[in-house]
């Protein structure tokens, strides 16, 4: 194999620009909770930045009280869904049954400003409570800046 003068610069080059790693969340509506915690852990100890470009509801919502807020930011398409935790329904024969002590674990997750939020909205509730984007939601999270 013959390396070239140039061959050799672009590898240099490439080796010397920083990765830009970004989570984009366009269209999450949750899942098991356990799951996320593992995967925002990831996120962050990457050092990956978060951008929330859609929908991101339920479990997805984790990533608030995993990810540090200066790694995430809101383009005009975000939302955020929260509701209370419950059981997967294929274990409770299709019914959605509530878990205080899942409830519990996700608002020891969340910042200040989202368990405000949401105690201002009249708590987690079986309903799934929006923050669409606007003012409120650029109350607890960052418009994305346009190099992001």
């Amino acid at each position: 194999m013959r390396i070239t003068l140039l061959s050799l610069l672009l590898l240099c080059l490439a080796a010397a620009t920083p990765a830009r790693a970004e989570l984009h969340i366009t269209r999450d509506h949750g899942g098991y909770v356990e799951e996320y915690k593992a995967k925002y852990k990831r996120v962050r100890e990457k050092g990956e930045r978060v951008i929330i470009d859609g929908i991101c509801n339920s479990a997805c919502t984790l990533v608030l009280g995993i990810v540090p807020m200066n790694k995430i930011c809101v383009t005009p398409r975000a939302s955020l869904g929260f509701h209370q935790a419950y059981y997967d329904k294929a274990f409770t024969f299709g019914i959605k049954v509530t878990s205080s002590e899942g409830t519990s674990d996700l608002m020891s997750y969340y910042p200040d400003t989202v368990k405000d939020w949401i105690r201002r909205n009249g708590g987690l509730t079986t309903d799934m409570k929006k923050i669409k984007n606007g003012v409120e939601l650029w109350k607890i999270i960052d418009p994305c800046p346009e190099e992001w």
